[in-house]
């Protein structure tokens, strides 16, 4: 979503127009994403229909370095610009060729195209540090890993405040990563600077691989409980199996996530957790799939993004052979209903509760959707074009799976949404 907030935000600046409809336009974009087999599928379904507007065709992203044979397969005159070349959208479009090179471009201090105005997707780094899990394309796909320099990333900031941003999302593939390169990781660091610039804004940190995590814990707390820190975390654990674990190359043990997670818990009044997993690894068993689910019973994450396992061209998992796939859908479906039932018991402790948040999105049907200081969505029945970018005091009254339903107190000032930030923060 950077990406193509930044290449649009570069070609709108060397003149070009966006349209509404494919029909109008004289060049097609379409950024890609390859992480999932499902998400690669649904990315060739989409060239094939564009490309029979008859238009110059570009596709970008992660397609283009982890599986551009399909690409040509199924569009063979189509341009490709690699993820690390995404700056350069404008060369590939006026001279028709593909930029398939990995630049060493740092995504900074351009000029964007918001999908959303009053959120800013800022990048980090680039690229995966650890390099090991048998699984994932996105090493192959994003290249050599690079920290970007902490004082663009605040000037970005700035700017994004300026333009009247109110969220800030800190993205990469691996926001547990950040600054490694100096020999540990600074997101503590990065994470008290921002939250130390001037302006009424809260942070989303992204997420972050639980290898890092185990000697920055103390400061990582202690830069979470910052205001402007959305108390929420990002934690993936893939596995409830250490046997799983280790063939998977995460690199850390199931007793480490654990202990992650209840340092932090016990550190961050009402933190919200998130994690991954999936199901169906090549050698995971009844029982470390069993183990699994007790895992996810035990620590009862608010949130779980399941995947089932597809092997991904070019990886060390792609060479193992893979489980029946009807099991595999039967561990999803089983996963799946402890995942939804999981969700709905951590969202029922949150009826009754009232305080800030912030509309950040409107609804398929125009309700507004707001935002707490944990990150939980919280679907208000009011007209979400009304509110949109506003901080409103809520009442939540009820909850659903992966969301809470609630109704608007009353909008509040600024001043007053600074001072509540700050109450709640520290209460």
């Amino acid at each position: 979503m950077a990406d193509s907030e930044i290449a649009l935000g570069i070609l709108r600046q060397a003149g070009y127009t966006l349209t509404r409809r494919p029909e109008d336009a004289d060049a097609i974009i379409i950024f890609t994403c390859v992480v999932k087999k499902p998400t690669s599928d649904r990315m060739l379904y989409r060239i094939n229909s564009l490309k029979r507007f008859g238009k110059k065709l570009v596709v970008a992203g992660c397609m283009v370095s982890g599986e551009p044979e399909k690409i040509r397969r199924a569009a063979p005159k189509a341009i490709l610009v690699h993820p690390r070349a995404i700056t350069r959208i404008v060369e590939a479009i006026e001279s028709g060729k593909s930029i398939v090179s990995e630049d060493e471009v740092i995504k900074l201090r351009y000029p964007r195209v918001r999908r959303n105005p009053i959120i800013a997707i800022i990048p980090v780094s680039e690229g995966c540090w650890w390099r090991r899990c048998s699984f994932c394309i996105v090493a192959r796909t994003r290249g050599s890993y690079m920290s970007y320099p902490l004082d663009m990333i605040l000037e970005e900031v700035e700017d994004s405040l300026r333009e009247g941003v109110k969220e800030i999302w800190l993205t990469s593939q691996d926001m547990g990563s950040y600054g490694i390169e100096s020999g540990r990781s600074l997101l503590p660091k990065l994470i008290r600077c921002v939250s130390n610039i001037d302006g009424l804004f809260l942070v989303r940190i992204g997420m972050m691989n639980p290898i890092y995590l185990k000697p920055i814990l103390e400061d990582l707390a202690e830069a979470y409980l910052r205001p402007k820190i959305f108390k929420f975390l990002h934690l993936p654990v893939q596995s409830g199996s250490n046997h799983v674990l280790r063939d998977m190359g995460r690199g850390y043990t199931v007793e480490l996530f654990k202990e992650i997670v209840a340092f932090m818990r016990s550190r961050i009044k009402d933190l919200t957790l998130s994690t991954d997993i999936i199901v169906g690894y090549p050698t995971e068993d009844e029982e470390d799939f069993e183990k699994t689910i007790k895992l996810i019973e035990e620590i009862k994450p608010d949130m779980i993004n399941l995947s089932r396992f597809f092997p991904r061209p070019g990886t060390p998992a792609e060479k193992l052979k893979p489980l029946d796939p009807r099991l595999v859908k039967k561990r999803s479906r089983l996963m799946s209903e402890v995942a939804k039932e999981t969700a709905l018991r951590a969202g029922e402790r949150w009826i009754g509760w009232s305080g800030i948040a912030l509309v950040d999105e409107i609804g398929e049907k125009g309700e507004a959707i707001a935002r707490n200081l944990s990150y939980k969505p919280i679907v208000l029945d009011e007209n979400g074009k009304k509110l949109f970018g506003k901080f409103v005091e809520v009442e939540v009254e009820s909850a659903r799976p992966y969301c809470l339903m609630g109704r608007v107190r009353r909008v509040l000032s600024l001043e007053e949404a600074s001072s509540m930030i700050i109450k709640q923060s520290s209460s």
